[in-house]
């Protein structure tokens, strides 16, 4: 049987309003092959992550999956996201795109140092679904998910990893079917939504109806159609690792 480590942060942990990807492929896969271990937290960066590679190593997977920078991206988008990520995750500088680029190759090669798994290197999907505002928030975010994506294709080229290409199957969809902008981070919402889930059993895909989203729950996880697009892509890196990258990555 396989170990396959998936090392994140919300959208991994697929806990609250975040579709439960690791569940899916429980389902789409089974057990039979494959071990999975879930080491996404909700609210971490790439730093933080950084910091859980020995978690990962313990378990000494096949494969792992990393999917990290989601947070990192709302940080540089916005003053309010810096402010409190740099408190919360107790970051030792502020976020940018340098920084992220150094933690990401850190955990890449503490993991080729210390396991002997096939690594696939995740790209982001947009955080909210208007590719082409021109409203600041939204704009902001659209820059540093691409931004942030083309480091991780570049670091998986650079590295010898395997990118799976997100960012791209995402795009693809949302300039098929466009929706509305994400024009302020509500951190009590969003709260609120993980709690009508988590307790009151309210479900993702009804978060994002009452909403108005098409593929998220709340403008930044995402619900079952999203998710299960995202889930597909992990799908064929466990059971063949040979997916390549859409044509359309090198031009991040």
């Amino acid at each position: 049987m396989e170990v396959v480590a998936f090392l994140g942060s919300s959208s991994t942990a697929g806990k609250g309003q975040a579709y439960d990807l690791v569940g899916d492929l429980r389902q789409s896969i089974g057990d039979a092959r494959f071990e999975y271990k879930n080491f996404g937290v909700g609210g971490d960066l790439a730093y933080n992550a950084m910091l859980r590679v020995p978690d990962v190593v313990r378990c000494q997977p096949q494969k792992v999956i990393v999917w990290i920078g989601a947070n990192d991206a709302m940080a540089l988008s916005s003053k309010q996201a810096e402010r409190l990520f740099t408190f919360s995750r107790r970051l030792p500088r502020k976020p940018s795109f340098e920084s992220y680029r150094e933690n990401l190759i850190t955990i890449v090669r503490k993991l080729r140092i210390t396991t002997s798994s096939t690594i696939g290197l995740c790209s982001l999907v947009p955080i909210g679904e208007d590719l082409h505002s021109e409203e600041p928030l939204q704009r902001a975010l659209n820059q540093s998910i691409k931004e942030i994506s083309r480091i991780i294709y570049e670091t998986a080229q650079a590295e010898g990893c395997t990118y799976i290409p997100t960012y791209e199957t995402m795009v693809e969809q949302l300039e098929r079917s466009p929706s509305k902008s994400l024009k302020e981070l509500r951190l009590i919402p969003m709260y609120w939504d993980a709690f009508r889930v988590a307790v009151m059993g309210e479900t993702a895909d009804h978060l994002g109806e009452i909403n108005g989203w098409k593929f998220h729950s709340d403008g930044v996880h995402l619900n079952s159609r999203g998710g299960k697009i995202v889930a597909e892509l992990f799908q064929k890196f466990i059971e063949s690792h040979a997916l390549e990258a859409l044509p359309s990555a090198v031009n991040l």
